[in-house]
């Protein structure tokens, strides 16, 4: 085993920088299950190493790295199927939990974009390029819409069985967290959607492909997504609710998707269920590609002048990035989900 090194006087004696003070520092960088299953002997190890070493950055290295895959094996993106029905569903929901953050934060961002295509649709005629991307993302929102109520459904009966019959264990924290974001949000996005910048369009001559109180909802949810966070002249002048909206929603939304992982990691589910879920993850990444793609041929085109609503900015181009590694790891857990 090789590791890390602190330098400074008391390294070897004994307070903060003495070796089992800091055999527990390292030792944090391993998952809470990992710890407890492993880390008494691993600190044992730790700490005759670090008195035989006391500076040793290979050992910092090399327990780093060892913590990094150990926390990716927990969330389900890497590792060898295990052995046992029982850690074999462990790790299915392990992996499909992540992927559960993997598609939020993908939707996140990709309804921001989404609903910025809507609005420019409402004030002027897109050209083919901002057409075709509005129209097959708003086609693979709606089936990404249908797969996450087809996968949600089995989850919550299982969850809500679990409950009735009395095995409330590490389940109550995350229910209440997921109900208490899901109402903010829908409460939140249905009275800010009041706001949305559509409304009073003057449409050119085809119908938008998104409804209209689908597209302010989507707006207002992803307000905070906003390159006015980089202007603070321009942020100040915003209603101090829409403030608050804007800080508070994702907030709302990490807890709603915090949640949800949790009560699914926490969950047993039957094989059927759990074959059932990993065949609608993989569906589900390949329609987020197909999201990505049209949102990627979107901005790589050059056709909108200066000041066209359809003209993407910094911000767009940054929000497919981090769809592009959402996606990556999403489908790293769909995978894994299916071993």
């Amino acid at each position: 085993m090789s590791g890390p090194g602190v330098s400074g006087p008391g390294a070897n004696g004994p307070g903060v920088n003495g070796p089992r003070e800091r055999a527990a520092r390292l030792l944090r960088c391993y998952p809470r299950a990992w710890r407890a299953r492993y880390g008494e002997e691993f600190t044992e190890l730790l700490i005759a190493d670090l008195a035989e070493r006391p500076r040793s950055p290979a050992r910092t290295a090399d327990v780093i790295r060892g913590g990094i895959v150990a926390r990716l094996t927990d969330a389900g993106l890497c590792g060898s199927a295990p052995d046992g029905a029982e850690r074999a569903g462990q790790r299915a929901r392990a992996s499909l939990a992540s992927l559960a953050c993997c598609a939020a934060l993908f939707l996140g961002l990709g309804g921001a974009i989404w609903s910025q295509l809507a609005v420019g649709w409402q004030w002027s005629a897109p050209d083919t390029t901002a057409a075709v991307a509005t129209v097959v993302m708003s086609g693979a929102m709606l089936v990404l819409a249908g797969l996450a109520l087809l996968a949600g459904l089995p989850l919550a009966c299982a969850v809500a069985a679990r409950i009735a019959r009395g095995r409330v264990r590490g389940l109550l924290g995350p229910s209440a967290l997921f109900l208490g974001g899901l109402t903010v949000m829908v409460v939140g996005g249905r009275h800010f959607g009041n706001g949305w910048p559509g409304t009073g369009g003057h449409p050119w001559a085809h119908p938008g492909p998104v409804p209209g109180g689908v597209a302010a909802f989507s707006w207002a949810s992803t307000l905070s997504i906003s390159s006015f966070w980089a202007h603070p002249a321009a942020l100040a002048a915003f209603p101090a609710a829409e403030l608050t909206w804007m800080a508070l929603s994702p907030l709302a939304l990490a807890c709603l998707v915090t949640g949800a992982a949790a009560a699914v990691r926490r969950t047993e589910l039957s094989p059927a269920v759990l074959r059932f879920e990993t065949r609608l993850a993989r569906v589900a990444c390949l329609v987020m590609a197909v999201f990505l793609g049209a949102g990627g041929a979107w901005i790589a085109d050059r056709t909108p002048p200066p000041g066209s609503l359809f003209r993407p900015g910094v911000i767009d181009v940054a929000g497919l990035a981090v769809m592009a590694l959402a996606l990556a790891a999403g489908w790293r857990a769909a995978r894994q989900a299916a071993r």
